[in-house]
């Protein structure tokens, strides 16, 4: 009985730890554009063994996150892009993988080449270069032409390759980026729309998450609480028995 009870309170703590980290990485990308909130749940999982057929074990997972869009802040600064609707930007990272991102606070890299995030912003044909001296001006059906100050119209250099992904097709990198684990069908530009001018915030709600981060605390708290009076317990048998 005394295994079991640790066992359970222990089980309790680790969940807790892990719920608090994933709630403390949602907190400190409150303000990263884009960032969508990651979740977390609890799963039963049998306990294995001999006389352990009746007894369930919960695991801490997390089943994704928040498709939930962020709202829409207009800036003015033609470095700043955002989607309207369920869309993804491609990228390719340094090592030359495709990923997605919703982050579109770009730069220019030294080769040319518009960015967000570090990673290489993608079009139909590969990197969008852009001529020195020139900055982005980006159509809502996402084609993008690079214009020199004074110029009425500037020259076209690709257009933006925006994908849909559906509830479970992307999986969070390391390195914030996420990256496909089937096909993803390219959006339809009528469906998907290019805001030049405006950042996506993140979808992250602080007051939420702090409701959380206290009630996941609580519970540490509690499991910490069963495993002391598992080992007084412990310490009380023991006396009974040895009369020590």
């Amino acid at each position: 009985m005394l295994d079991r009870m640790v066992f359970t309170a222990m089980a309790g703590a680790q969940n807790a730890v892990d719920q608090l980290a994933v709630t403390t990485n949602n907190l400190s990308n409150a303000t990263t554009p884009g960032f969508r909130e990651q979740l977390n749940a609890f799963r039963a999982v049998p306990v294995q063994g001999d006389g352990a057929k009746t007894r369930i074990s919960s695991v801490q997972s997390t089943p994704g996150f928040s498709s939930v869009g962020g709202r829409l802040e207009q800036t003015g600064n033609p470095f700043d892009v955002a989607l309207e609707g369920d869309g993804w930007f491609s990228v390719k990272r340094k090592d030359g993988s495709l990923a997605y991102t919703r982050q579109g606070k770009l730069t220019v890299d030294a080769r040319g080449a518009l960015s967000t995030g570090g990673a290489a912003l993608q079009g139909d044909n590969g990197n969008l270069l852009m001529p020195a001296g020139t900055v982005p001006e980006i159509g809502g059906d996402g084609v993008v032409y690079a214009r020199r100050e004074g110029e009425a119209s500037g020259t076209r250099v690709g257009r933006l390759r925006i994908s849909r992904a559906d509830p479970g097709a992307l999986d969070r990198g390391p390195d914030g980026f996420y990256q496909a684990n089937r096909q993803l069908a390219v959006a339809d530009a009528k469906s998907v729309r290019v805001r030049q001018g405006a950042s996506e915030s993140s979808n992250v709600s602080v007051s939420e998450a702090m409701v959380q981060m206290i009630s996941q605390q609580r519970m540490f708290d509690l499991s910490m609480q069963f495993i002391k009076a598992a080992d007084q317990n412990a310490r009380g048998a023991e006396t009974l028995i040895t009369g020590r």
